[in-house]
């Protein structure tokens, strides 16, 4: 997906690309503001979804003030340069202010002004934002499910079917009506065949390497894998890690390449990351190794319809409601109150 450029200057704000949002009516929004130019002087925080300090992120709701609806602005701070003639240009020369805090024996702490160069950040924008955005980054409670494939049955898939988030964006992108500058591979076939292309979140940079496969075949997560499925993943795979290493230099046995259960959306795609960039959503409770996937269906071929999954629901998903329901968790007060400004 594109990247959403910065520009906060009141006379020469930047034009937002469009960015993925889950939402039936896309090009009205895109024909609202992101086709459109807009000054984050015009914004009015209503509150602070979620402060991320280990990832540097910080997610608030609020409003243009030349806007009709609610707005989600997603900041983060970007990585740095692994090019030692970059850092030398934006870091170590004279401009570069040091304050120290203060040091212990061979230790030092000092707060750094940089250039401005080196202090952009990313934007995500969502306009016109609906509840469910909202509650999408909004931080909350987490808990854990042990969903057999009886619980799949029962509460997960008419969940998936139920939902209305559009995946229109991802239709585009099979069908080359979007983002056809961020595909850097084809397989046309259609059992075996995929797209692999740039994640959403992607600088560019080498050292945070994010790409996603998606196949032609239409299965809706992990849980629809048997056997028959072998050949595509196998094809993912293996033309996944020889496009890589072409294009970008990196081998096999430095690529995280994995799968998410429960996913962000119900089109099953595939991860490969740099192993050496700890991307969000690597943890044992929602990543399934692409290799390990593939050795379970080659020992039991229906291995994801007698499985236990075990994966991450948030309070105030849908999922959360169900499963109370259906008394697999236990409803527990928040621990936290929302921050609001």
């Amino acid at each position: 997906m594109a990247e959403v450029s910065l520009n906060t200057d009141e006379d020469q704000c930047s034009s937002a690309k469009k960015i993925k949002i889950d939402n039936e009516n896309v090009s009205e929004i895109i024909k609202n503001i992101h086709d459109d130019k807009f000054c984050l002087s015009n914004f009015e925080v209503k509150q602070i979804l979620q402060n991320n300090t280990l990832r540097k992120q910080i997610c608030i709701e609020g409003a243009f003030k030349d806007r009709e609806g609610s707005s989600v602005i997603l900041f983060e701070k970007s990585e740095f340069s692994d090019d030692p003639a970059c850092l030398k240009k934006q870091l170590f020369n004279k401009d570069t202010a040091v304050r120290k805090l203060y040091s212990n024996d061979v230790y030092g702490n000092y707060e750094c002004f940089a250039l401005k160069e080196c202090n952009d950040l990313k934007l995500m924008l969502i306009h016109p934002a609906t509840q469910k955005h909202i509650d999408k980054f909004k931080r909350k409670q987490l808990f854990i499910i042990d969903e057999t494939y009886e619980l799949y049955k029962k509460v997960t898939l008419p969940h998936i079917e139920s939902s209305n988030l559009s995946l229109q964006w991802v239709y585009n992108i099979m069908e080359h009506k979007a983002e056809q500058d961020k595909i850097v591979y084809e397989d046309k076939d259609e059992k075996t065949g995929f797209i692999l292309v740039n994640d959403l979140k992607w600088s560019g940079h080498r050292n945070t390497l994010k790409l996603i496969a998606l196949p032609f075949q239409k299965i809706k997560s992990i849980r629809e894998l048997n056997a028959s499925h072998l050949p595509l993943l196998k094809n993912i795979r293996d033309a996944g890690i020889e496009t890589i290493s072409k294009k970008y230099n990196i081998s096999a046995s430095q690529l995280r390449i994995y799968l998410h259960y429960q996913p962000s959306y119900y089109y099953l795609h595939v991860h490969f990351a740099y192993l050496m960039f700890e991307t969000p959503g690597i943890y044992v409770e929602k990543a399934h190794l692409l290799s390990m996937v593939i050795t379970n269906l080659e020992l039991v071929p229906d291995y994801y319809t007698k499985a236990v999954l075990s994966f991450v629901v948030a309070a105030t998903d849908p999922l959360y409601t169900k499963f109370i329901e259906e008394g697999v968790i236990t409803e527990v007060k928040p621990e936290f109150d929302e921050v609001e400004k």
